[in-house]
């Protein structure tokens, strides 16, 4: 059975994620939100082109976005779990207590995905990797990001909003909560709920 986000009221819970989507810290009170909106995250994938090393830079924070991946969940993606030339499917292995799950890849992803694997002439192993070969760290993605977000657009960007923006895209695309609890690897589906607190989706029938 499918549900709506009118249909499920978030009841209090202690849970992490939960936590993560509705507290407000200082910085987010200058963001003014906690998420990054579709348009933001495409102007800092474009942007992230013209790092040292753009390409991987931009398909990182396209990868994170539209997968819906934790910046440990993003580092720790290997070539083995994308389908490339058959489903164009990738394996998510989301960070313990959340499921795992699989997710079609975009057209322009593969695309993407394919001249980044020729350009670092690897199909095994780590997808992302720094100059000497290792993978690319949790702390070197997110200083990237912040440094990235704030020259951009002027205030520095946790790489968490990248997962949150996921989240309340696919709320407003009018997916049902179950689909959006599925995509997102939540084992509670509160921690779904909690993301209808940053749209006003559920709101835009109301008449005053």
């Amino acid at each position: 059975m499918s549900h709506k986000v009118s249909d499920i009221v978030a009841q209090p819970s202690r849970a992490t994620e939960i936590r993560t989507v509705t507290s407000r810290s200082a910085n987010d009170r200058a963001r003014g939100r906690k998420y990054l909106t579709r348009d933001e995250v495409l102007k800092l994938a474009r942007e992230a082109r013209k790092n040292r090393y753009g390409a991987r830079d931009s398909l990182m924070i396209l990868m994170a976005y539209q997968h819906a991946l934790r910046v440990s969940e993003l580092v720790d993606l290997k070539w083995q779990q994308i389908d490339l030339d058959g489903s164009h499917q990738i394996s998510i292995q989301r960070a313990k207590g959340s499921l795992d799950g699989t997710h079609p890849l975009q057209g322009d992803t593969v695309r993407a995905l394919k001249r980044y694997q020729r350009e670092c002439g690897r199909s095994h192993g780590y997808v992302f990797i720094n100059e000497r070969g290792g993978t690319v760290s949790i702390d070197g993605f997110r200083k990237m990001f912040h440094r990235l977000s704030e020259s951009v657009m002027g205030i520095k960007w946790n790489p968490h909003a990248l997962r949150h923006a996921s989240g309340v895209h696919l709320i407003n695309q009018g997916a049902d909560l179950r689909t959006v609890q599925q995509y997102m690897g939540h084992a509670n589906i509160q921690n779904t709920v909690a993301y209808t607190a940053l749209t006003g989706r559920q709101f835009e029938k109301l008449t005053f």
